[in-house]
């Protein structure tokens, strides 16, 4: 376990998390159709070696390889019945490679079903599937829970709910957000963090589906609305299809410029989703270890919490307001 509890480290600057699963998996050989988080049973020394490249990289936390590991995701793979062990060894593979001082965060995904009122699942329901998930995470350790590439605030919120009533690990809650800073749905900003602060996330963020820039947008949009620790965690830009490969194209370089300016705009948690590789952490810890000498511990608020022993690419985009759903 790591050595001061996760909330009590935020305090003291800023953490960075590891890079892309998902993708980093399929640049090292995994074929996109294959279920990812299967690998946690059939090949736990690929997953590991990922994790241990970020470590290696300069990461402070890495996220276990269960995204997807829900009943919804994992049925069309025949793996259902195998919920428990991917999550549960997704979590102690995690562990292992983190040791005693790195954090390990139990990354969990959308279902990939709608809910009220859009869809047949009812929030109590969707409540239920996401502890199902949640609990194997818990018996394996994570000190913290990461909800990421949320595309409905319900949902979100539901999960938020479903952690709650189980835990009282930190909770990061993520949106995914759209070139204008809103969620894929068209939802504002500034109305679901209030509704996520509300509800118990003791961070909020968003990852996913856009590059650099479009996130600082949201930050210096979003960062003077809650007091609440922010995280950000862009892809490496939108792939382009190149010889039937998602190729992304921003450099290791250009994310280790934009961790600076995160940093000075009031991020709390950097890191990478689709496309950053370990290359791309290594330069954003560069980037963090030149301007610790001239960063304050940041003014956030962080509800108490008791110490605890605690790639999916979307490629679509938002439809108009206008439209119906």
């Amino acid at each position: 376990m790591a050595k001061t509890n996760f909330l009590n480290r935020l305090k003291e600057g800023v953490v960075l998390f590891d890079g892309g699963m998902g993708t980093e998996l399929y640049n090292r050989g995994v074929f996109i159709n294959k279920c990812f988080e299967e690998l946690n049973l059939t090949n736990p020394s690929l997953v590991r070696q990922v994790h241990e490249d970020y470590r290696k990289a300069g990461a402070e936390v890495l996220e276990t390889n269960t995204y997807g590991a829900n009943s919804f995701k994992l049925k069309p793979f025949h793996l259902a019945d195998k919920l428990y062990d991917l999550n549960y060894q997704g979590a102690l593979i995690a562990r292992e490679a983190a040791g005693n001082d790195l954090y390990v965060a139990g990354a969990v995904g959308p279902l990939n079903v709608r809910i009220e009122p859009l869809g047949p699942i009812s929030r109590e329901e969707a409540r239920e599937f996401f502890q199902e998930q949640i609990k194997p995470l818990l018996d394996g350790g994570v000190d913290l829970l990461i909800f990421e590439t949320f595309v409905y605030p319900e949902e979100l919120k539901q999960a938020v709910i479903a952690a709650r009533e189980i835990c009282k690990l930190p909770i990061i809650a993520q949106m995914t957000i759209d070139e204008d800073g809103c969620s894929l749905t068209g939802a504002e900003p500034e109305v679901t963090i209030k509704e996520l602060e509300n509800l118990g996330a003791d961070v909020i963020g968003v990852n996913c589906t856009v590059g650099p820039q479009v996130m600082l947008n949201w930050l210096e949009r979003t960062r003077k609305h809650t007091s609440l620790p922010i995280s950000v965690m862009p892809n490496a830009g939108k792939p382009k299809n190149i010889d039937g490969r998602n190729i992304y194209l921003t450099s290791p370089e250009y994310l280790g410029e934009y961790a600076k300016h995160y940093i000075q705009t009031g991020a709390n948690i950097i890191g990478g989703c689709c496309g950053t590789s370990p290359e791309h952490i290594k330069r954003m810890r560069a980037t963090l270890n030149s301007l610790k000498p001239q960063i304050a511990a940041p003014k956030i608020e962080i509800s108490k919490v008791e110490e605890f022993p605690d790639v999916e690419i979307i490629s679509r985009k938002r439809k108009s307001k206008k439209q119906e759903r």
